[in-house]
This record gives C-alpha cells, structure tokens and sequence, in this order.
C-alpha cells in the first residue's frame, strides 16, 4: 500500500482528462496508455487488478477501453468517479468527430478535402485487413473457431444473415460446445501483461483488498441500472412515439441502441453491423463514405466506435425534415453517440460487483470465445466488402440460390487506389509503421493525387 495521500475526485479528474486527450491508437493503444499512467506512473492500482478489470470489459459489447475507464473510475471514486471518467474519455472524440462531420458535409467534394479522404480509405482498408489478421491469430487457435469464422464470414457476405443472428449462433454454439466439454471449447482468458513495467497490487494505492463500495449491494445496482436505462430509452421511446419509427432520428435511435447491445469484438465488427445496415439497408451514405468515417476516427482521439457519430450525422444531414440540414446533422450525430455510450455505463455498474462470479464461468467465457471467432469472418466481410467498392468503380450482384454476393467489373478497377492500398499494406506489414503514420501517408498522398490532377 502507497503511503502517499488517496487522490481527490477532483485530482483524479485531471488525470481523466489527460488520458481522454491521449487516447489515440485504437483499444489496444488506449489499453497501453491507461496502464502506463494509471499503474506505472500513478499506482492506483496494480497489474493484477487491472488485468482483472480488463477481462470483465473485453466480455462486454462495445468499445473495452473506454469501458475500463468507467471500471477504474468507479473503482477509485465510486459512481461519480466512474461517470467522469467515461464522458472525457470520449468527449475529445465527440468535438473532433463532429467538426470533421461539419467540414465533411460542408467542403467534402472540394478537391483537396477529396483527394485527403481518398488517401485515408487506402490506409484504413490496410489497417482492416491488419485487424484481421491481428484478431484472427488470436481468436481461432483450433479448427472449431476456424470453423465458426468461416461460417460466419459466408453467412454475411453470401447471404446477407443479420449481423446479431450470427453473433447469437456463435454464441449458442460456445455454449453448447463448452457445456458438451469439447476440448475446442475450453478458452483461457489471459492477456499476459501490458506494459513494460509491472507493478503488484500491494505496492498501489487500491493495495489487494476491494474498496467497500465494490462489494455486491444488489439494491445499488438495480437503482443506478433502472437510472442509467431510463436514460438512455427514454429519448428513444419519444423519438419513436412523437415522429414515428420512420423518421430518420428514430431509426437512428433504435438502430443504435441494438448495436449497442450486440456488438461485441470491437469497433471492427461495430463497422461491419454498420456497414450493412446504415449503408445497404437505411441508404444513409455510401460504401466509401464509411472508410471516410474511419479514417476520422482512426486520426482522433477517442474509441474508434465514434465513428458511429459520423454515420449518425450524415444520415441526418442527408434527410432533415424541416430543420436545417447542418442543425439535423449535429442533433443526428450526437442522438448516436448518446445511445451509443449510455449503455457502457450500464454494463459496468451493473455487472462489476459481480465480476468475481463472472470471470471463473467456463461456459460464458466459451460462448464469448466463440463469438470472437465469429467476428473474425464479420470483419474479414467488412475488408472484403469495402476492397470491392474501393478499389472498383463499378460491382454487379450475382445472384442464385439464396445467393448474393457483390461481383467486380474487372474493367472497372481504380490502379491509383489499388496502388495506395498496396503501399499501407507494405507499410503496415513490411515496415511495422503506425496506424497514424500511414494514414498521414497516404492522406498526404492523396492531396498530391489531387493536386496533380489524378483524383476526380
């Protein structure tokens, strides 16, 4: 245990705030970061604990790092330490998203700001193909996860399968899997250690004993769940009830909300729920357009989910009612990344008192690690998926049997983007450069490509 004073809520603020202005790099940037100044600087508390909250987030649906803020938050200060937490761990993501949407809307078909985002979708279609690669050697260790990727990647490529039925199937085959004792269904959930500098949990301010307000008060979580519920619903109910479930901000109110709750495996697999539905389903922006969204929320900070917040936008700039399409946009937007995050808090205040019942459950981590393995296919969908529309300009449907997949017009394709794309690659794989570092490469690029007169 630290002798040095416990850290005031107000302290500790300050400490958030760095951390949500830091948060570049996606989770696993976001992950390394936290550890570094929350274990290693700060030792609030130490590798164990973390980790331990860190395998309760990686269970839930939506973005893990921002989820392990509120963890920690709530750890060291409670409710409203948890609260604080999670909101500026976002909040920079939430400006930066939003002025690059306004400039988006505004200027996006100037030819400098085109030539930009075409730079950044060859970087972010290399970047997807990485994630692949990355989740894939990870999750799919056996031929039984090879399997459930394989399925996975069919099912919604080929026949369009609903991206929640899929994760439920997996999810039913864990289970049962782990329930029959099949040794391809008996996961260990272990991410080793983070950073370089390990620090014991006795050696922290937290030291090894739980905080008393962390043991399970069952009354505390049904009050705070049925505040956070109402919250987060309420909006939506209304949405629904006064503008009806046609409306564009309803949809995105109860589109949202559902992947809030099924999303699980990242921001990836958010894109690629989103992907399906936002752009072949509601038409709410084009396959390209979701690359650009990307790319905002690759070079922001903030948990790469804020690119919801783009999607939101767009589809209410693009169907406005009789308010200001810039205004609608804004609202549109920010209704997205409220039903968006809202649930995060409900998941951790709900469930963390109970992670010691949690992390030991066999069959629950089996059925979790059959999903990630689903996931694997639902983003290798989303590379293949965003390859077609990016690299040709032109795609035909093939369809038969229940079949229906995107075809190339080979006579189509754009040797400029294919080009790029290959150069992230070789960036990414070859050189071992940064997220960042290759989007401003190939943003800076595609400036060049405009400015020479090569991007239309």
């Amino acid at each position: 245990m630290q002798d040095r004073p416990y850290p005031s809520l107000a302290e500790a603020t300050k400490i958030w705030a760095r951390i949500g202005l830091l948060s570049f790099g996606g989770p696993a940037g976001q992950i390394a970061m936290m550890h570094r100044i929350l274990v290693e600087e700060q030792k609030w508390l130490g590798e164990q604990r973390f980790l331990h909250a860190l395998n309760y987030c990686m269970l839930l649906p939506g973005p893990e790092a921002q989820q392990l803020a509120v963890y920690i938050g709530w750890l060291m200060h409670r409710t409203a330490g948890g609260i604080i937490a999670g909101v500026l761990f976002v909040i920079p993501g939430i400006v930066a998203i939003m002025a690059l949407s306004w400039i988006y809307a505004i200027w996006g078909n100037v030819g400098l700001v085109e030539g930009l985002f075409f730079g950044l979708k060859a970087a972010v279609l290399a970047i997807v193909i990485q994630a692949v690669i990355r989740i894939g050697s990870r999750a799919l260790k056996n031929g039984a996860m090879l399997a459930i990727a394989a399925g996975a990647f069919i099912a919604i490529f080929g026949f369009a399968v609903p991206f929640p039925i899929i994760i439920l199937a997996a999810g039913l085959i864990g289970f049962l899997g782990a329930y029959a004792r099949a040794s391809a269904f008996q996961p260990k959930v272990n991410h080793g250690k983070i950073g370089e500098t390990q620090i014991a949990d006795v050696d922290t301010l937290l030291g090894e004993e739980s905080p008393a307000h962390t043991h399970v008060d069952l009354g505390w979580a049904l009050r705070i769940s049925l505040v956070i519920l109402a919250l987060w619903l309420t909006p939506v109910a209304l949405l629904l009830a006064l503008l009806g479930p046609d409306d564009v901000f309803s949809q995105i109110a109860g589109f949202f909300s559902v992947m809030a709750v099924v999303t699980f495996g990242g921001a990836y697999a958010v894109l690629a729920y989103v992907a399906q539905e936002a752009v072949q389903n509601f038409g709410w922006l084009a396959p390209g357009e979701m690359l650009d969204g990307l790319g905002m929320a690759e070079t922001t900070p903030g948990p790469l989910i804020m690119v919801t917040q783009f999607v939101g936008f767009m589809g209410a700039f693009r169907a406005p009612g009789t308010l200001p399409p810039l205004l609608a946009g804004t609202l549109g937007g920010l209704l997205t990344t409220w039903v968006t995050f809202a649930p995060c808090f409900l998941w951790i205040f709900l469930g963390a008192p109970f992670i010691e019942r949690l992390r030991d459950n066999k069959i629950l981590t089996a059925a979790l690690s059959a999903i990630t393995a689903a996931v694997v296919g639902v983003i290798l969908n989303l590379a293949v998926w965003f390859g077609l529309h990016v690299v040709f300009s032109e795609v035909v449907e093939f369809s038969a049997f229940g079949l229906h997949i995107d075809v190339p017009v080979l006579a189509s394709i754009d040797w400029l983007s294919a080009l790029l794309i290959l150069a992230a690659m070789v960036a990414i794989f070859r050189f071992k450069l940064g997220p960042v570092t290759v989007l401003a490469g190939c943003a800076a690029a595609g400036i060049v490509f405009s400015l020479a007169g090569l991007v239309a």
